[in-house]
């Protein structure tokens, strides 16, 4: 009976093996698996944004702002992207009158750097800006930061240094009004004073006078416009490799001529001692002279002697 039923089973399957309909079904019912596991991995994906999407509708319907964990990145990321402004409302009805002087620019660039003043020419290291229609205008920061000083000068008029970030400072001069305090905190865009007129760069007319400093050193603010502060740290990178340079070359011009005065220090101890050689050659050969002299004056005289001698007897 066992047999029997094996036998039986066996030949179920094989019946069943055989049916035309059994390998597409199977096909079939493997490929609704896969397409159901695709189906539900998206469904994964997008369960991401229903929550994102939840999270406005609840901030809409309350009021209340829900912050997300890249808030502060994105903070840092904009605080970082501040450019660098002309200092003024409307950069379009602005014009620089006076360059920055970039000894490597062209001569027509250097002419327009010139200042002068008091019968000489001074090198600008800021830009002098004026309006278009050459009237007043008011100056703002072209950069946030803290007022460092508010000053008079008697050439250069009212004067505003403020300070920011990574070693940078800005210059505002020949001011006619200031609205800001030594000490104060100013924006980007937030006005510091007017435009007026000084006695240095009367030539100019009204205007004001912006200069950039990164780590103590001037830079041209006119290739710095409307570019991020990060761009001054390769200006303050190349003129380091410009000092080094330079040194390197002062000391190998200084080497020749250290050169030179050795060899001079050591051709002069030559001489002294050939002078000194030939001194000590000629000093015995006039001994002898001298001597040959005095044996012969004392020969005269004896001669002379035994003469007077013989007359007398």
């Amino acid at each position: 009976m066992n047999e029997e039923n094996k036998g039986g089973s066996k030949n179920k399957w094989s019946r069943i093996f055989r049916k035309k309909w059994f390998f597409p079904a199977v096909y079939l019912t493997i490929a609704a698996l896969l397409l159901a596991v695709v189906v539900w991995y998206q469904n994964l994906d997008n369960q991401i944004p229903e929550v994102e999407n939840d999270q406005i509708d609840q901030q809409d319907i309350t009021g209340d702002y829900i912050p997300t964990p890249n808030d502060d990145d994105a903070e840092t990321v904009m605080e970082q992207q501040e450019v660098i402004l002309m200092p003024v409302t409307d950069q379009e009805q602005a014009e620089i009158v006076t360059k920055f002087y970039d000894y490597d620019a062209e001569q027509q660039d250097k002419e327009n750097a010139l200042v002068h003043h008091n019968n000489r020419f001074y090198q600008s290291t800021g830009v002098d800006i004026a309006a278009a229609n050459g009237e007043t205008f008011d100056v703002v920061a072209a950069l946030s930061g803290t007022v460092l000083e508010v000053k008079e000068d008697p050439l250069l008029g009212n004067v505003v240094v403020m300070s920011h970030e990574n070693e940078v400072e800005t210059y505002y001069a020949s001011l006619g009004e200031v609205v800001v305090e030594a000490g104060a905190e100013v924006k980007q865009g937030e006005q510091i004073g007017t435009a007026g007129n000084n006695i240095f760069g009367k030539e100019s007319g009204t205007h004001v006078y912006f200069q950039l400093d990164k780590s103590g050193k001037e830079v041209n603010p006119e290739e710095y416009f409307n570019q991020p502060v990060s761009k001054l740290d390769s200006a303050a990178e190349g003129v380091m490799e410009e000092g080094s340079e330079s040194s390197e070359e002062t000391e190998s011009v200084e080497d020749p001529e250290a050169t030179e005065e050795t060899d001079e220090s050591v051709t002069e101890d030559e001489s002294s001692e050939e002078s000194s050689e030939e001194n000590s050659e000629e000093s015995p050969e006039e001994n002898s002279d001298e001597n040959t002299d005095e044996e012969d004056e004392n020969t005269n005289e004896e001669t002379t002697n035994s003469s007077d001698a013989s007359e007398s007897a």
